[in-house]
């Protein structure tokens, strides 16, 4: 079946729903972007990580080419546009076709649908437009009681740019919170952290002490030069790099106690948007710490969101919330029927690094998201019948 065929069939088994989801999209000036299934692995390896691999459905071309079919469709459609006459404009994008993952027990194959805005320098209107646009396409599917989750990975960013840290612990603890491990059970390591016994490269540790990241892959790179290798025990130069910068930094002293300090109280931040500015401003005065430039695009945001109509006042705002995937670079953001805490209707943010990441030669702002099919027309279809969304 046709990548069309296969949306025909699916919007026609949603009664017309996903048909008046992108005539909303349409109206609203999105261009339909209708990507190819078989996309190259690399872009989706290199941005979720070596662990996306046992989800997606692999083959290679004849030169060799790792190949697979489409397990989302935000990096196929950003490529489109990169590789578009329009790359670099302020351009914008909507989608509805299957992806192709695998999910256990659930079928491998579904229905996404979504929009895809580049090039837009008002960043704050554009993140407000995303959000209506996506509660917008709640209501195509008859799901109005939902419940607003928002987040801003730019403000945390901020305050680890503020606090000095070394070079590996900023890149760590980002790392953590992009991907949702642990991040209170990190700092505490950090906190606690004592240098490790002497080792045979203990020189080496010394040479890293406080170097940042392209230093410190430079330096390993030229040593397995010299030794004639480009991996050991199955870690490539890059990972055996960012252990050697760890241990060094580790080794350097524990992480500052106030800084400890500061963060907890930034990720305990939560509320209403109009609230949490507040206490973010409050914590930056008492901190003595420049986070303005972040809080005032948080607060612009919220003003437009005001202006789109969304009530504010109702929107769950959270410093810790956060997506779990790397490239987000500012507001995130999840849609949930009210009493169903787990499983998200539409979902989305800001992504402004994932286009040079992709190939493009400058940076490109961009911010999207995605709509899951199944979860609304299955909400869709029990506030039809009367019962709860």
């Amino acid at each position: 079946m046709t990548d069309a065929a296969a949306t025909r069939s699916a919007a026609g088994s949603a009664s017309g729903w996903a048909d008046a989801l992108l005539a909303s999209f349409a109206q609203a000036g999105y261009l339909r972007s209708e990507p190819a299934i078989l996309q190259p692995a690399e872009p989706f390896l290199d941005l979720s990580g070596e662990d996306i691999r046992k989800s997606l459905y692999l083959t290679t071309d004849p030169t060799g080419e790792e190949l697979c079919l489409r397990p989302d469709l935000t990096i196929p459609v950003a490529r489109d546009y990169l590789a578009s006459p329009r790359a670099g404009q302020p351009a914008g994008f909507s989608y509805l076709g299957p992806v192709f993952r695998y999910r256990g027990g659930q079928p491998s194959q579904f229905l996404q649908a979504g929009i895809e805005s580049f090039g837009r320098q008002d960043r704050a209107a554009a993140d407000a437009e995303m959000l209506a646009l996506a509660l917008e396409a709640t209501t195509a599917f008859s799901v109005s009681d939902v419940e607003i989750r928002t987040g801003d990975v730019a403000l945390f960013n901020a305050l680890i740019d503020a606090l000095g840290l070394y070079p590996v612990w900023r890149r760590r603890l980002i790392k953590d919170f992009n991907r949702k491990v642990s991040l209170t059970d990190d700092i505490e390591r950090l906190t606690l952290a004592t240098a490790p016994g002497r080792n045979e490269y203990e020189g080496v540790l010394a040479a890293l002490a406080g170097s940042d990241r392209k230093a410190a892959l430079a330096l390993v790179t030229d040593l397995m030069s010299i030794a004639g290798t480009t991996n050991v025990g199955g870690r490539t130069v890059a990972e055996i790099a960012d252990r050697f910068l760890e241990q060094s930094t580790l080794k350097a002293g524990a992480l500052p106690r106030d800084a400890v300090n500061i963060i907890k109280r930034f990720l305990s931040i939560s509320g209403d948007p109009d609230d949490a500015v507040a206490q973010l401003r409050a914590l930056a005065d008492d901190a003595k710490l420049d986070l303005s430039a972040a809080i005032d695009q948080f607060e612009s945001r919220v003003g437009f969101m005001a202006a789109r109509g969304i009530d504010t006042g109702t929107t769950r705002f959270a410093t810790a919330f956060g997506r779990g995937l790397d490239y987000y670079t500012g507001f995130e953001f999840e849609l949930h029927a009210k009493g169903n805490g787990a499983e998200p209707l539409v979902a989305g943010g800001r992504y402004d690094g994932l286009m040079t990441q992709l190939g493009a030669t400058s940076p490109i702002p961009a911010v999207g998201f995605s709509v899951w099919i199944e979860a609304l027309t299955r909400h869709g279809k029990a506030t039809s019948r009367g019962g709860a969304a």
